[in-house]
């Protein structure tokens, strides 16, 4: 009987012989096309190169020039009873990302270790990723023992070097085998010059390897990765990562909410009542929804948790360190969207030397991160649904980063069931369910100043610190309000006050829906301001921009105060027209003897005191 298939990535340091040890294994096993090597061997005389096994796996010319794995390639291993695939992955540092491309799919990995080098930095790596990957059966080949004489304490040597530190990332070898791949010694016979070598071969262990069943009794997940219109029909097709879809089951499309029935489960041309995880399937519903790729279908019972927070164990591999609150592409699943890292938590130690502090992450450190995404996600923890729970960063069309979802602590923002899914909902998203989204509370900083003292400065450059730390912010000033909403207004006493006062009451409505809201405007009165704070309610913070009228005057770039003392501008505050200042301001800002940036410091951290939603998982 034929064993499952079992999907084998090859690791290892580079130039420890992983393609050397896959080009001979092929050969071995007769898994190569007849004339193969001959082929080889002909090529490299003619390019008047010396012939190597790793030339079998080695497609690319610029790989042969290098000597270099720069691909991720796969061949079928031939072992008796037993379909393996084997993913030889580049060990070089400059191709890590296309390593973990490898082994994301991978249920086992070989391991391959230079007897003489013993364990190195990308030795290091690669065991911390597979760890990271959830692939705990590793088969280790200690290769190169021509090199050392075949000698038993040398390999013992390196066999518990080995063992030790994969012990220390949680990972234990199933088996560690001696071999030179070279030759042959050990692959597919045992080799009579290590006869102190008693177990099985390197191809028997691999093919004593289990292989976990699908999880199809774990909960359902079927990301959508495409709707086609056939007819009158929406066809929503995909490939189910884990659980089963009978005909006739109640989903739950996530994040979108939306419940419907199945009608119909499609292959081809082919109708089925059931299918299970791996299927690639096309499904019918019910009820015409509109749902778009990305969307994950689970049952009403064990759904992914929803929110925009999570916190997760993520590897970088952009050239450039990670840049804290920069915008990059994330994917999960199907879906993609834009996200920022908030904060490096923590940076694991894979015990190789960095220059990252915990501030960020430098090329190849592996580190725990909070990331916040622009929209709502459907997310599973990693320990749970592990191929749920593999997410990658882009900058640039580059992969940056890749990790796993850790759900400790991250509420789930579901703020409906989906029971009630389809039915009319008013008012049901609460202040708290608003602040658990965005990471913090909304609230209104009601700049008020003198013309010229640095209101607008000073709100556009804290818009611009907020939004990068991933804070949901926006600025109301004369230019935004009273080109749209008060352009009906005129500059008089009693049409300044209601300018006020719709600000106020506007203001009030961004705090209540969790922003930022960030006002710049003189407003000199403080019975206005007073109507203002009343609106918005404990959620209102007043700021008090100051300088003198001095400094405001040598300020003037618009030249308002000069018109002001001719007589052209008639009640323009601070000249003609009074300025209350506020008795107890919330915060002062002296912007006379500051630069903007401290000013601007000042205040970010002022917000950062008073409306993080700390006890809500920011």
């Amino acid at each position: 009987m034929t064993e499952p298939l079992l999907k084998l990535v090859v690791v290892g340091h580079v130039d420890h012989g992983k393609s050397t040890l896959v080009g001979r294994l092929l050969h071995d096993t007769g898994s190569l096309a007849d004339g193969r090597i001959e082929e080889l061997r002909a090529a490299s005389a003619q390019r008047k190169v010396a012939f190597e096994w790793s030339f079998a796996l080695d497609a690319m010319q610029a790989e042969r020039d290098q000597a270099v794995t720069i691909e991720t390639t796969r061949v079928w291993l031939r072992l008796p009873g037993r379909d393996t695939l084997l993913i030889d992955a580049p060990g070089h540092r400059e191709f890590l990302a296309k390593m973990i491309t490898g082994a994301a799919v991978a249920d086992a990995a070989l391991l391959i270790v230079d007897v003489m080098e013993g364990i190195q930095d990308q030795t290091l790596r690669h065991a911390h990723l597979l760890a990271l990957l959830g692939i705990a059966q590793i088969v280790v080949a200690v290769n190169k023992m021509d090199l050392a004489g075949f000698d038993e304490t040398r390999f013992k040597q390196r066999r518990d070097e080995v063992t030790a530190s994969l012990k220390k990332i949680g990972l234990a070898p199933v088996a560690i085998v001696p071999v030179a791949a070279r030759d042959g010694d050990n692959l597919v016979q045992s080799s009579p010059r290590m006869s102190w070598y008693k177990r099985l071969p390197l191809t028997a262990v691999i093919a004593a390897l289990p292989v976990a069943a699908a999880p199809v009794d774990q909960p359902l997940r079927f990301p959508i990765q495409d709707v086609y219109r056939i007819d009158q029909r929406r066809l929503y097709v995909g490939r189910i990562e884990s659980g089963r879809l009978k005909l006739g089951d109640e989903i739950l499309f996530s994040p979108s909410n939306k419940l419907a029935q199945v009608r119909s489960i499609e292959i081809g041309a082919a109708n089925l009542t059931e299918a299970t995880a791996g299927r690639s399937i096309g499904i019918t519903l019910d009820r015409p929804l509109f749902v778009e790729r990305g969307e994950l279908i689970s049952h009403v019972k064990n759904p992914p948790l929803l929110n925009q927070r999570f916190s997760a164990t993520m590897i970088w591999l952009g050239n450039q360190k990670l840049s804290l609150g920069e915008n990059y592409r994330m994917q999960l699943g199907t879906m993609e969207t834009a996200a920022t890292v908030e904060s490096v938590n923590r940076i694991v130690d894979t015990g190789i030397p960095t220059s990252g502090t915990g501030a960020t992450l430098e090329r190849d450190a592996i580190g725990d991160v909070t990331l916040h995404s622009s929209r709502l996600l459907a997310l599973d923890d990693s320990s749970r649904l592990p191929r749920s729970a593999r997410f990658v960063l882009r900058h640039r069309n580059e992969v940056v980063a890749g990790g796993l979802v850790r759900l400790a602590g991250i509420p789930d923002l579901r703020p409906i069931t989906a029971a009630t899914a389809l039915a009319p909902v008013a008012h049901r998203v609460t202040r708290e369910l608003r602040a658990q989204r965005f990471g913090h509370r909304g609230g209104v900083l009601w700049f008020t100043g003198l013309s010229g003292a640095g209101k607008s400065t000073l709100a556009m450059a804290v818009e611009e610190h907020l939004f990068r730390k991933g804070y949901a912010v926006y600025v109301l000033d004369g230019d935004n309000v009273r080109g749209g909403l008060n352009s009906d207004l005129s500059f008089s006493a009693k049409d300044r006050a209601e300018n006020v006062r719709r600000v106020g009451e506007l203001a009030a409505l961004f705090a209540d829906a969790g922003f930022i809201c960030i006002t710049a405007f003189i407003s000199p009165y403080m019975a206005d301001r007073a109507r203002a704070r009343a609106a918005a309610g404990a959620a209102f913070h007043e700021i008090y921009i100051s300088a003198d009228l001095a400094t405001c005057e040598r300020r003037d770039t618009k030249g308002l105060y000069r018109k002001a003392r001719s007589g052209e501008l008639r009640e323009f505050t601070g000249i003609s027209s009074e300025y209350e200042p506020p008795d107890a301001p919330d915060l002062a800002i002296d912007t006379q003897n500051q630069p903007v940036e401290a000013c601007a410091e000042l205040i970010v951290g002022y917000i950062e005191s008073n409306f993080a939603a700390r006890d809500l998982g920011r």
